[in-house]
């Protein structure tokens, strides 16, 4: 019960057979026996012992924008918790406001002649610490590799982050094509899927797995299918050809970033490194001596507290307060 491994649902759900075992038999020691105290308060803890799904879920406005640094703050926990960002790539509950998640090209609110800069990548920003789980995905695109970024995500042993496409009717287009568009967004490479598992560094592989096929759809194509790119269009023509081609080079060269990092191979000699320092291991060390010197850079000024006394003796500072 305590040492059980719980790391898919068949382990899971194999542990949750125990403890109602437990359950049971707890149950009936207080109805046969004396009453005794521990006997209630382990039955009142007993679900504990089943892992708990821990998750997160918020808007693109909220884990690109204005709850960003709360986002990071806890993948940078290293504590077992999954958060999800469904990205409909503006602030879809207030109005449409452009957001980091804006595509370049598009408009919105607070970007009506079209956004003029790239859209944020948190995947890749999160992807630096090593340590967290991250993967991007499409159900429209590939309902299997969104199935097996949540089963990853919910067995890893730490943060995970998952970015989902989602599509939203101020996006401009039937919403019963919502599918069919999200597989057009990667084809295009206006959104990208793949997957970071940490654990794959332990076997000496690249944690970083692309799912995406490629570019095989130009920009121009993708956008001219959805009004919030043919609004500029419309309003100005010359504009939105310049941002859409400036948007195909773009995607361009964020997928040959996300190629370059994906074919690194990593080997005894050069590792993947994921940044974390086993706190078990750490425990074990033990604490450091302690010594009564007074030498070094975290005492004040860098030196020897003596001859700092000296210095304020010098002075005529020492025993001086300030008001």
């Amino acid at each position: 019960l305590l040492t059980a491994k719980q790391e898919d649902e068949a382990e899971i759900a194999r542990q949750r057979t125990r403890v109602e075992e437990l359950k049971k038999r707890l149950q009936s020691l207080q109805v046969s026996g004396a009453p005794d105290p521990r006997y209630a308060r382990l039955l009142s803890l007993a679900d504990y012992l089943v892992k708990k799904s821990v998750w997160g879920i918020g808007g693109d406005g909220w884990a690109y924008d204005i709850g960003y640094g709360g986002l990071d703050h806890v993948l940078a926990s290293n504590r077992n918790i999954n958060l999800l960002v469904l990205n409909t790539q503006m602030y879809s509950n207030t109005g449409g406001q452009c957001s980091k998640a804006t595509p370049m090209g598009s408009v919105a609110l607070f970007a009506a002649g079209g956004k003029t800069i790239g859209k944020k990548d948190l995947g890749a920003i999160a992807m630096t610490y090593g340590n967290i789980y991250v993967a991007q995905v499409a159900m429209g695109y590939s309902d299997a590799q969104t199935l097996r970024a949540f089963l990853e995500a919910e067995s890893y042993d730490g943060p995970s982050l998952i970015i989902a496409y989602c599509h939203c009717i101020s996006m401009g287009f039937d919403m019963a094509k919502g599918y069919e568009h999200q597989k057009m967004a990667v084809d295009s490479g206006s959104w990208f899927v793949y997957r970071f598992d940490p654990r794959l560094a332990a076997q000496g592989r690249n944690p970083l797995q692309i799912d995406s096929r490629g570019i095989t759809l130009p920009v121009e194509q993708f956008v001219a299918s959805e009004n919030r790119y043919n609004m500029l269009k419309k309003a100005n023509p010359e504009a939105a050809k310049l941002l859409w081609e400036k948007a195909q080079r773009h995607v361009i060269t964020r997928w040959r970033i996300l190629q370059q990092q994906a074919e690194m191979v990593y080997t005894d000699a050069n590792q993947f490194e994921t940044g974390v320092v086993d706190e078990r291991i750490l425990a074990a060390i033990g604490p450091r001596e302690v010594t009564s010197h007074n030498i070094g850079p975290n005492m004040p000024a860098g030196g020897n507290l003596e001859e700092l006394g000296d210095e304020l003796d010098d002075s005529g500072l020492r025993g001086v307060t300030v008001e």
